[in-house]
């Protein structure tokens, strides 16, 4: 009876010892796995909530290829909120945290990404000719740790333009905002497209939103233009709603680069789909974490492209948008 007794503590012992090893097992896993989970740095020149929308749809590339952030993926950001000179010290950050990859915004966070490291690879999402900047060697071979989407954005300026004159039929004066990042060549591009229109141009530099915003809003009324064309940049994207509502405040009729600006009460937008290029980001990070090389990545040029115009926006101005611009529409805001 005593034999059979210690037989069974016995036995009960060792399914204790062996369920409590199956419970430890997975716990120790568990807190050993942060150590082998990938970060990703995201280097951002302007604010979280400029970049919000880009942000949830890089979430949403990510989740469809199976990465869960704080599960199997670890994401780092740095948002310079549109001071310049903050992203190098961000960019030696991310380096210092051994990122996986970082993903850069445009060309100012790419190349301070760029000067920190020739190593660690690096996603742009958003820059607009990575071969003129030094990036890549050229779109088919990137040839170094620089890959990623371009954006193409300053290359459409005619065609905003075009959009713009035929939205405003009596459209003869454009006050052009640009912050100084776009290179001379879109500039002339854009010059040569307004002589095409029969449209005269006035260039306004907004370098800092204080006081060159209110002052560039000022001209702009004062020498009467009929309406605006908001260029590519950071600084402007930044200070996307004080735009609109300046806008609204001169009554002026203004075409923007994406669709943010529209979002938050501009009038239209034409340009690449920036929510989808970072979508599309999340395959070039998927495929890094997989092993393969940037060089061996062939940066890629926009696939969506979208008009959204702002009817409600549309009717404050008194403004009758026709309906061959509704009908070219991706959305309209009513």
């Amino acid at each position: 009876m005593l034999e059979d007794s210690t037989m069974r503590l016995s036995a009960i012992g060792l399914m204790l010892t062996l369920a409590l090893g199956m419970l430890v097992a997975p716990l120790a896993a568990h807190a050993q796995q942060p150590k082998n989970v990938p970060r990703i740095g995201l280097l951002i020149t302007t604010s979280r909530a400029a970049e919000s929308t880009n942000i949830e749809a890089f979430h949403r590339g990510l989740q469809a290829l199976g990465y869960v952030e704080g599960q199997n993926i670890i994401m780092e950001y740095r948002y310079a909120d549109g001071k310049l000179d903050q992203l190098p010290q961000f960019a030696a950050e991310l380096v210092r945290l051994n990122v996986a990859v970082i993903v850069t915004t445009g060309s100012q966070p790419t190349r301070a990404a760029q000067q920190a490291t020739q190593t660690i690879p690096i996603v742009m999402t958003v820059v607009g000719d990575p071969i003129e900047t030094g990036f890549v060697a050229s779109l088919a071979q990137p040839g170094g740790n620089i890959t990623g989407l371009i954006q193409m954005s300053g290359q459409l300026n005619g065609k905003r333009l075009e959009l713009l004159k035929e939205a405003v039929p009596e459209l003869a004066r454009v006050a052009v905002f640009d912050d100084g990042t776009l290179k001379a060549e879109q500039l002339h591009e854009t010059q040569l497209a307004s002589q095409a229109l029969g449209i005269t141009l006035q260039f306004l530099e907004v370098r800092d939103p204080n006081p060159d915003l209110d002052g560039a809003f000022s001209t702009a009324t004062r020498q009467r233009a009929d309406a605006l064309l908001i260029l590519p940049g950071p600084v402007l994207n930044l200070h996307r709603k004080r735009v609109v509502d300046l806008a609204a405040q001169s009554r002026l009729p203004a075409m923007y680069f994406t669709r943010a600006f529209v979002e938050d009460g501009g009038l239209m937008s034409y340009g690449p789909s920036q929510p989808d290029n970072w979508r599309r980001a999340a395959t070039y990070v998927d495929k890094i974490l997989k092993g393969t090389k940037p060089a061996d990545l062939p940066v890629e040029q926009p696939t969506k492209f979208e008009l959204v115009i702002n009817l409600k926006t549309a009717q404050a101005l008194g403004l009758t948008i026709p309906p061959s611009i509704l009908f070219q529409a991706d959305e309209v805001i009513r």
